[in-house]
């Protein structure tokens, strides 16, 4: 299940969420996941995301991105771009991975190595090194309000959580985890096994169709 999907599960009727996905809008990155079914589509097959405003010459009440600003060969000048097609009164609302939850220490990542950064809410040093603190982002946008910037951890089972790299313990674990993988991949995989694996390799839990591990921002154009 793609991350917008499992997004729109936990915006609540009156959310903050649903309140700014109104009027007219584009999706940046949606692939086959769209966040609402009219919204203007933007995808690699269109242009270059970091050079959006070269390929779209109009405005929207709102733009948003779900997991497609840690793909950018540079963040901080993408979501400037983003931010030119927001209108007047209009809303920028994007998503990226939580760089400890989702990288868990470990870059580029091992779970999607087409990752160019990684992102956090705000810190004042990370053990990453292409680490961006969202709040900068957001107070980088002129005449932008922020209205949310939080952390969305649904169904995070912080007990698999592992930091770092793991020990390469010989071909009796590689096997063991391929094994682990294959039953997993078929849906068949005993519970009790889990844990043996993270022994010798950390989980990507976001593959669950019901967990996040993700930061999101909301950013209103005032001026």
């Amino acid at each position: 299940m793609n991350e917008t999907s499992k997004s729109r599960k936990i915006w609540t009727d009156g959310s903050l969420e649903r309140e700014v996905l109104k009027g007219k809008g584009i999706d940046i990155g949606p692939a086959e996941d769209p966040v609402l079914p009219n919204v203007k589509r933007f995808d690699m097959e269109d242009g270059d995301a970091n050079i959006i405003s070269q390929f779209i010459k109009e405005q929207f009440d709102f733009v948003y991105a779900s997991h497609c600003l840690e793909h950018m060969h540079e963040p901080r000048k993408a979501i400037l771009e983003w931010w030119k097609l927001v209108k007047v009164g209009g809303y920028l609302f994007f998503m990226v991975p939580e760089e400890d939850l989702y990288e868990q220490g470990v870059f580029p990542s091992r779970f999607n190595p087409d990752h160019k950064a990684t992102f956090t809410i705000s810190k004042t040093k990370s053990w990453s090194p292409i680490s961006i603190n969202v709040l900068d982002l957001a107070q980088s946008l002129p005449g932008g309000h922020i209205m949310k910037i939080a952390l969305q951890d649904h169904n995070y089972d912080r007990r698999l959580f592992r930091f770092g790299p793991r020990k390469n313990t010989g071909f009796i674990s590689k096997y063991f985890v391929r094994y682990y993988r294959g039953l997993e991949r078929r849906k068949i995989a005993p519970k009790f096994l889990e844990s043996l694996v993270l022994r010798y390799e950390a989980v990507d839990q976001t593959k669950k169709e019901d967990t996040l591990a993700q930061i999101v921002c909301i950013v209103k154009k005032t001026i």
